[in-house]
């Protein structure tokens, strides 16, 4: 287990360290930088493009280990320095090449098209109908839920939701230096513990590729840690959100010899902050009559930085609370029922009951404060003015 959580994680975290590195020098020549404005909370102008970093360390790896697998699987018999464990991957990783393909497909479009925007900014209604037409793609070539019904076609239309509000999600996250990769590397981590570990057997590929997407956003965090050196841009949230979205279907979280279906409510526990951080902000959007994609303020993290901690202290903030809500996913495959299930449940909603209550007294404070900063009308001339 330890070769190889290693084999996927050190090779996905120097290639994009190396790759997002090279991104610090070249993205401020070809105009790949993110300026100063009133909805954004950096100071100073900063390069973009660190996705391609994320990107590069996820799928580089799967390409090389394609190809292994291909040339050692010709080998009979396997060389013997292959550890036992990799053997037994083969005929796995070449059988499930077609969804890997898909894939690397799937992102090397979303991360090229978060490119260009991030380069000249595209109107939201082509990018969202990319984003649709990617996941319908995914899903007829097999990246799909069944979720225990008959029809396919639900499971097919659940399947497309998912991943685009994922993708939007992680996109709407990238609002503070790590905020998005912190908690893109707690969700990977812990999906992956679940593959490995949780399941009647190892689910090897599926948990390989989340190491894989784990070490990737580590090697970028190197850069992004404030004060961030770079930014992933749309190039790297929209690649990060589909592949948590894919990778997430493609894992089987339910077993026939665990006791109860209960534990396929993991995927929604371990993202219920962001999910909750999603659907908050647009309903603030079009309540206000504002377009559901325009940037403000409005986020869990800027709410607290108006409560009076740092940019860093509330990223932290919501990393725990992202952490605390994938430990109640852990503990799904450790109770024997939906009575404990229900427990965990209540557990993460009362996380978000907490962001909720903070967000609300972070908007009485920010209301209070723009009431009380307003000049007041004078009742009379002021006798000093000239």
């Amino acid at each position: 287990m330890i070769w190889f959580v290693a084999a996927c994680v050190v090779p996905a975290c120097l290639v994009s360290w190396g790759v997002t590195a090279l991104m610090r020098v070249v993205a401020p020549r070809v105009g790949l930088v993110d300026h100063p404005a009133a909805r954004k909370v950096h100071s100073v102008p900063t390069p973009l493009g660190g996705g391609l970093g994320i990107y590069c360390g996820f799928v580089i790896p799967v390409l090389i280990a394609q190809g292994a697998a291909s040339w050692l699987w010709d080998v009979q018999p396997p060389p013997g320095w292959l550890p036992a464990e990799m053997t037994a991957l083969l005929p796995g990783l070449l059988e499930r090449g077609r969804e890997v393909w898909l894939l690397v497909g799937a992102g090397t479009l979303l991360t090229a098209m978060g490119l260009l925007d991030d380069l000249r900014p595209l109107p939201w209604q082509p990018r969202l109908l990319l984003q649709f037409l990617i996941a319908a793609a995914l899903a007829a070539g097999g990246v799909r839920a069944t979720l225990f019904v008959e029809h396919p076609w639900i499971g097919a239309v659940l399947t497309v939701l998912w991943i685009v509000v994922l993708i939007n999600s992680l996109n709407f996250l990238d609002n503070m230096d790590a905020l998005a990769g912190g908690i893109g590397l707690i969700v990977s981590v812990i999906f992956a513990v679940v593959m490995l570990t949780s399941t009647g057997e190892p689910r090897w590929l599926v948990g390989g590729a989340l190491l894989l997407l784990a070490g990737s956003l580590g090697g970028f965090l190197i850069h992004n840690r404030p004060p961030a050196k770079i930014f992933m841009g749309d190039s790297g949230s929209t690649f990060l959100g589909m592949m948590l979205a894919s990778l997430t279907v493609l894992g089987t979280f339910y077993d026939e010899r665990l006791p109860s279906r209960h534990v396929i409510l993991a995927p929604l526990c371990v993202l219920a902050v962001p999910l909750y951080d999603t659907a908050t902000v647009l309903w603030i959007r079009l309540r206000e009559g504002r377009s559901p994609f325009q940037p403000d303020k409005c986020h869990f993290s800027h709410r607290l930085v108006e409560l009076g901690l740092s940019r860093a202290g509330a990223v932290r903030t919501v990393h725990l609370c992202t952490l605390t809500t994938g430990l109640g996913a852990l503990l799904l495959y450790s109770v024997p029922g939906w009575t404990g299930a229900l427990v965990i449940v209540t557990l993460v909603l009362c996380v978000l009951a907490i962001i909720n209550v903070l967000e609300t007294a972070a908007r009485r404070t920010s209301n209070n404060s723009s009431t009380s900063s307003s000049p007041a009308e004078p009742s009379s001339p002021d006798p000093t003015s000239a």
